[in-house]
C-alpha cells in the first residue's frame, strides 16, 4: 500500500490488521448497545474492548469493493500504523457483513474488504488534541448524499489505550472503533468519509462503491 504523507509517500506492507470493536468511551452506552444486538442475535463480546484478527490482504485503496449480498455497511473508523517506529494515524472503513454478524462478529469482519485513505498524518502532531479530531461519513441513499455518523474521537477510548491493549507493534495496522449510525445501520451502494483536524484545518477524505455479488447456493 502507499499513502501520502508532508514526509514524502509511505509504502508499506502491514504484516498485522487488528480490528478493534466495542471501543466506545461511555461503558453504559456499550452495555446497552451489547444488550441490543444480543436481541437481534449478535453475540455478545468476550472482553470490551476486543481486538478482531484480521487478514492484512483485506486492507485496500480500490474505489470499489465487492461483497457477498446485500447485508453489509462500512463505519468510519480512525486507523492506526506503524512502520519503521513511527506511528501514523488516518482513515479506514470497518466494513461489515451484517447478516454473517448474528452467526459470528469475528467472521463478518474478516469476509469483508477494509477501504483505508490514501493520506497518513504523524500521530505524533495530533497527539494533543486526539479528541477534537471530528469524525464523519456518507451514505449514498435514494441518489443524495445522507449523513450517516458524525461526531469527535472523543467518543472512541484514547488510542494510546487501544495501542496498549492490542500489543500494537512495528508493522501493525489497526481499525480503531467507530460512532453510531445517524437513522440506523445500513447498506448503501456509496459511502464516503473524513476524519478533520480543525486546529490544523486539514481533512483526510475517502470514498468508495460497494458491489454486490449474489449469493448463490
Amino acid at each position: 500500500m502507499e499513502f501520502q504523507t508532508e514526509r514524502g509517500m509511505l509504502s508499506c506492507a502491514p504484516s498485522r490488521l487488528i480490528v478493534a470493536g466495542w471501543t466506545g468511551r461511555d461503558t453504559a452506552a456499550v452495555d446497552h448497545h451489547i444488550a441490543e444486538l444480543a436481541a437481534l442475535g449478535v453475540p455478545a463480546p468476550s472482553s470490551v474492548p476486543l481486538y478482531y484478527q484480521c487478514a492484512p490482504a483485506l486492507l485496500t485503496q480500490e474505489p470499489a469493493i465487492q461483497v457477498l449480498g446485500t447485508g453489509s455497511s462500512g463505519e468510519a473508523e480512525p486507523f492506526l500504523l506503524r512502520q519503521d517506529g513511527t506511528i501514523w494515524i488516518g482513515l479506514g472503513s470497518d466494513h461489515t457483513d451484517r447478516d454473517l454478524e448474528t452467526y459470528s462478529v469475528a467472521h463478518s469482519k474478516q469476509i469483508c474488504a477494509k477501504p483505508v485513505a490514501g493520506t497518513l498524518w504523524p500521530l505524533e502532531e495530533v497527539a494533543d488534541r486526539l479528541d477534537s479530531l471530528k469524525l464523519q461519513s456518507w451514505i449514498l441513499e435514494n441518489g443524495s448524499w445522507v449523513l450517516y455518523q458524525d461526531g469527535t474521537l472523543a467518543a472512541i477510548r484514547p488510542l494510546t489505550e487501544l495501542m496498549a491493549g492490542a500489543g500494537f507493534g512495528d508493522g501493525d495496522a489497526m481499525l480503531c472503533g467507530t460512532l453510531p449510525a445517524v437513522g440506523g445501520v445500513r447498506p448503501a451502494a456509496g459511502f464516503k468519509m473524513a476524519l478533520t483536524d480543525p486546529v490544523a484545518a486539514r481533512s483526510i477524505e475517502w470514498a468508495y462503491q460497494t458491489r454486490v455479488l449474489d449469493v448463490v447456493g
